[in-house]
Parts: structure tokens; sequence; C-alpha cells
């Protein structure tokens, strides 16, 4: 398995400077009671759609749940950054000769924040809560092996048996997320409807840092557990106090906030502003694995349903020039539906559709879009050749730039893209029943197995539509075997062909960019690019 790439972006010259912004909350981001372990470190994140029922990572599908929530929510194993597995709340595991069954053996000295111990019967309920058809978890849940979990069985106190109808090659690396991490069963009897919305008492775990304080679309303020004692290669309590959250939308405040002090650290910093930022800052750009940020087309809806006009759509894309200007070099332009950094990639496919407005033309004239209106628009059978576009916001400004690019592009050869940026409510009114032509995200991931949830007929986020019986085949074979090379051939046939059909066009694959100041130490990341506190001290 490739390590994440982490890389020191140098600072060079860039039109666009981070605005300075105060945080009314703290008059200054390290106290004088760090050399004791006390102390205060403050995180500015993007955050921006946490309220709006994210704050549970076993029943959310965005990546900030599952990053703020890491220090509440431990898991069974622990990934390292070779790809291999260690113990984390499990001291040893056993895997069935024909991987269908996983057998753990637990700590016996863990607790919940509440109080409560960590035992067998707190995995059986977090991993039956998950499956729970009233849950309504979609990534979790597919993780868990959506309809392949058969159960989980309690052998004793500490003993913990997780069953599957079928071989399940993914399990340990889900089971090493905190989408599949464990709240207390005391907060899964009397506050379950309450953890998408979370809070204090509610989101309890066993993590380094309890969630003692959260103000909506503002901040969450997380207080060191004490007692921790069994995190990941032997991470004990934490060297610092309160972790205190920043939720600021604004990418610029944050890279401001980081720049002039008032916050230790800063994700989400986008290429631009992070390539301007001084070289007293640590910056860091870890390479998502998973799917890269991508475009959806909607084969069952409308124009898409032709495969030329959607190779067409994809040749009549300049992504290199696009991608290299807009994110400063930064980001890779992306070749195919799975990122370099992840198991399985492809590189054969590195250069096989570059742009080419010539053929995406010839494309559209074998389409039959032969015809143009007065806006240069292309015609078929008194039918523009137009596609709408929505965006969930918000969206950051080098993605709208990027889509202005697009736009630009097609509406060259004729094809009209038009965009609409809607809130979560009115998105989802056109994504439930897909009344949409494309749509846009990426989907960090360290198994390929994440290409069942956009590819497979019952996919929970198959936005393209796609319903193929031979690729629902090869998805269901990719997680039934173990070897890794036999795994890598069924995703490398599967990155083939959607290079061809063009279900999904991949456009970059991007990097969680987080920038840290001098009085941060210590300070690691997971293999999703999220930083990692169990080691990290104030100066």
């Amino acid at each position: 398995m490739p390590t994440s790439l982490v890389r020191r972006i140098l600072p060079i010259t860039a039109f666009a400077a981070a605005a300075a912004f105060l945080l009314s909350s703290c008059a200054g981001t390290v106290s004088d009671d760090v050399s004791d372990g006390g102390g205060e470190l403050v995180w500015a994140i993007e955050g921006a759609n946490l309220a709006a029922g994210h704050m549970d990572p076993q029943t959310s599908q965005l990546d900030v749940s599952s990053m703020v929530q890491r220090v509440v929510l431990d898991s069974l194993v622990h990934q390292e950054a070779d790809g291999s597995f260690s113990p984390w709340l499990a001291e040893d595991w056993q895997v069935s000769d024909d991987s269908t069954t996983y057998t753990f053996e637990l700590r016996d000295d863990v607790t919940f924040h509440d109080g409560e111990p960590f035992d067998a019967a707190a995995v059986k309920a977090n991993f039956d809560r998950i499956v729970a058809p009233e849950t309504a978890s979609a990534q979790a849940a597919s993780m868990l092996g959506a309809d392949f979990y058969a159960g989980t069985t309690v052998i004793d106190e500490y003993t913990v048996e997780v069953a599957f109808t079928q071989p399940y090659a993914p399990f340990l690396q889900a089971a090493s997320t905190a989408n599949l991490g464990f709240y207390s069963p005391k907060a899964l009897e009397q506050s379950v409807e309450q953890l998408k919305a979370g809070g204090p008492g509610i989101n309890v775990g066993t993590g380094p840092f309890e969630l003692t304080e959260y103000t909506p679309d503002q901040e969450l303020v997380y207080t060191r557990n004490p007692d921790y004692a069994w995190g990941p290669d032997g991470a004990e309590a934490a060297q610092f106090e309160t972790l205190r959250v920043e939720i600021l939308p604004e990418a610029s405040v944050r890279a401001g906030v980081v720049e002039s002090g008032e916050a230790d650290l800063a994700s989400n910093i986008p290429p631009n502003l992070a390539v301007d930022l001084p070289d007293t800052l640590t910056v860091d750009s870890v390479e998502y694995a998973g799917l890269p940020y991508s475009l959806y087309l909607n084969e069952d809806y409308g124009v898409f349903a032709d495969e030329k006009v959607r190779q067409a759509f994809a040749r009549g894309i300049d992504i290199d020039a696009a991608v290299e200007e807009i994110f400063f070099g930064q980001f890779p332009r992306a070749w195919s539906i799975l990122g370099a950094t992840t198991p399985g990639y492809d590189p054969d496919l590195e250069g096989s559709w570059p742009f080419d407005p010539d053929a995406a033309e010839a494309l559209l004239d074998e389409a039959g879009w032969t015809d143009r209106d007065t806006d240069g628009v292309r015609m078929k059978d008194g039918e523009r050749l137009s596609v709408r576009w929505i965006a969930w916001t918000p969206v950051p400004d080098d993605r709208a730039a990027l889509g202005n690019a697009i736009q630009s592009d097609l509406a060259d050869i004729g094809f009209e893209v038009v965009r609409e940026v809607l809130e979560p409510g009115a998105y989802n009114e056109q994504y439930g029943p897909k009344t949409f032509d494309l749509t846009d995200w990426g989907f960090s991931g360290v198994d390929a197995d994440l290409l069942r949830s956009h590819l497979h007929t019952d996919g929970f986020q198959n936005a393209s539509q796609v319903s193929d019986p031979e690729i629902d085949a090869l998805l269901e074979q990719g997680i039934s075997v173990s070897d890794p090379d036999e795994r890598a051939a069924i995703y490398r046939k599967l990155q083939q062909w959607n290079a061809e059909y063009t279900a999904i066009v991949p456009l970059y694959s991007p990097s969680l960019i987080t920038a840290s100041g001098d009085t941060v130490s210590g300070l690691e990341y997971d293999l999703y690019g999220r930083p990692l506190f169990y080691r990290v001290a104030l100066d």
C-alpha cells in the first residue's frame, strides 16, 4: 500500500493574500501552564456543514465529521502508514480462512467518558446500530458490509465475533476508521436521536478528548481525557488540556488566523493561499487516497444516456491547464477513478484521454448534435445540448473557478453547462430522485472498495446511476478475495472500464493542506491526511 505523500510547500508568489481575523473566543493560543501538560491548542477548520446533522460519523458521509470526532471515537485497530494493522481497542484478532468471520480479543481496561466499560457488548451495540434501518447510515453501513453483515456475537465479556455472509476483505480497514468508532452504550440508549446534532454528553466515546462545549457553526471544545492509556502505538493522555476547534468557512480567514498566530494550526487551506504563507509556518500537504474530485454524469436522466455524449464531455475539457493554473501545481490532474495513492491504482491510464476538442466535436456529430442555435449551442431534434450541474454549498473559490473553466471549454464545442449551487435541502431534493445531469465531489478512502458505493447498482452514492450486472459482479468480487494482487487486478478492470464508458470524469487529486505554527510539535496525520494529536506538545 502506498503511503500518503507529505510534502513541504515552499512559499512562492501568489495573487491571493490571507485575510487577518481576530478570534473572539481566545486571547492567545498557548497558556502559561504548557510546561505541566496544560494549555490550549486552537485548530481552525472549514466545518461549514457540521451543524446540519453531521456530528455523527456513523451516519455522516462528510469527511469533516470523522476529522473532528476522531479525538472522541476510538477504533478496534489502527492502520499504520505502510497499510498494516496494529492493536488499538482490540489487543489481538483472528480472521477465518474464508474471511467471513473476524474475532477480536478486546482490552479490559478501557472506559468511556461517562464511566461505562468498553467491552464486547459495546462493540455489538454500535455495529448493530450502524446497520439498523432506522439509523439510515449509508457510508458506515457500507463499510460494515451492508447486506453482507451477518451480525456481531458476544463470545465473552472481552471477546467479540463479527460475521459476514460472504468473504469481506475490506473489514479491517473499515474497522480502523472513526466511522466504525464506538459510542458509550448509555449514549446509544439515552441520546441516540441526538447524535447527529451532537453535543456534550451526547457524542461520548473512549478517545483522548471529551466533547465539553459545542456552539453550532462556531466552535467545538474538547477537554483532555486524563485516564486515556490505550491509544494506537502506545499513545497515552494528551500533552495539552484543551483542543478548541474554530469553525471558519472562509479559507482566507483560516489562513489569516494561523499566520497571525491566533490559531496554532489550520486545515483545508487551498493551494493559492498555502503557497503564500510565510516560511515561519510548517505547511503539510497530504494527498487524499480514494476517488479524486470528479464529475458524475447521470446516464439515466438526460443527454448523458448516450455514451458518445459522455465521452465528448470528458474530451472537451482542458483539465490539465485548468488544474495547473487554479491549484498552482499543488494538486495533480487525475486520470482514474482511484487516486495515485490508493491501493489498486492503474498508472497505465495516465495520458490515456487527453484534451481533444476535435475528437469531442466529432463524437457529438456522430451522436446527431449537428445543428447550432443562435447562441452557438448544439441542437438535435429541436433540443439544446444543455446539462444542469448541481453543486452542494459552500463551493470554495478554487472549485468555482474550475467550474467556470469547464463551462467555457465545453461552450467552445457547443455544449452548454448550467451550474446550480444549492443549499443542502434543495440539493437533496434533486439528488434523491436523481433529477440532475451531473454533480461533483471527491471521496476519501484507503480501500478501493469505495468504488462499490459509487458504481454498484445499489451503491448509496451511485450518482451516475450505473446499473450493469458485470460491473456489479466485479465490485462484489473485489470484496470477496483477500489476495492484494487479485484485488488490484479487479480494480484495474473497473478503472479501465470507466475510462471508456465515462460514468465518472476524474479531474484532480486533492490534498488536505494543514499549516501549523512553531507552537506545535509532534503533529502527525492519518492516511486520510487528517491531523492526529496523540503526541502533540505545545511549546
